[in-house]
């Protein structure tokens, strides 16, 4: 037993998933190895939290916080290295001094050719032969945190580099958008972040989300009463 319950029941199959408000390398170091697929977004350390974002209606300030004046330490990218059967890192360019040389990566087009900032991002992948992309507009107006990937993204990542039985870990959860496509997905999932705000935004977020199987029996159930 760890001193976190609820992860030990993700991985005792007793739930579906949580969300852990803590420090991730000290929730990570009691993981089994290999334990896992992480899907994560760390924070980059290129002061993104002092930047000006977008142009025109999407032109907006990050944050008043330093949350991105600095990146994980070596210790925590050792972690998932570990318990990572597979991992995908985005921002991964930016942590080539702690992650080994791969040949994948994982490219997502942004589709917007005016950004002020990156017009995409790229992701190290732990296991894999070849470079992927994923186009995908960026636009995203309403986001619950700075950096907040689109769904649709995380969705991507999940499907194709996981299987139903594997379980999903987002050490840097933020929003909660990675869980968020691990719940529609139907893994099991397991965030840690350690701003409570965001914790329980993430947990609002999961509450409110359906695995798209269900959607999707929903919406024939609903037709089939027309």
């Amino acid at each position: 037993m760890s001193k976190y319950p609820e992860v030990d029941a993700v991985f005792a199959g007793e739930s579906d998933g949580c969300i852990v408000c803590g420090d991730c390398l000290e929730v990570m170091v009691g993981m089994a190895d290999k334990s896992c697929v992480v899907v994560t977004d760390p924070p980059y350390g290129i002061g993104a939290d002092s930047m000006q974002m977008g142009s025109g209606e999407h032109r907006w300030h990050v944050s008043d916080n330093a949350w991105d004046d600095s990146h994980p330490p070596r210790g925590a990218f050792d972690e998932i290295l570990r318990i990572g059967n597979n991992a995908i890192i985005w921002g991964g360019n930016y942590f080539t001094e702690f992650l080994p040389p791969t040949p994948h990566w994982l490219v997502w087009d942004k589709q917007n050719p005016n950004l002020s900032f990156a017009e995409g991002e790229l992701a190290w992948v732990k296991n894999g032969k070849r470079l992927r992309i994923f186009c995908h507009y960026s636009a995203h107006v309403h986001k619950l945190h700075p950096t907040e990937k689109p769904t649709r993204l995380m969705v991507w990542c999940v499907d194709g580099y996981s299987h139903p039985s594997d379980i999903i870990l987002d050490p840097f959860v933020g929003s909660g958008t990675t869980c968020v496509a691990a719940k529609q997905l139907g893994r099991r999932y397991i965030g840690i972040e350690i701003d409570e705000g965001y914790c329980e935004i993430a947990r609002k977020r999961l509450r409110e989300t359906q695995p798209l199987f269900d959607k999707l029996k929903q919406k024939v159930e609903q037709k089939h009463l027309l």
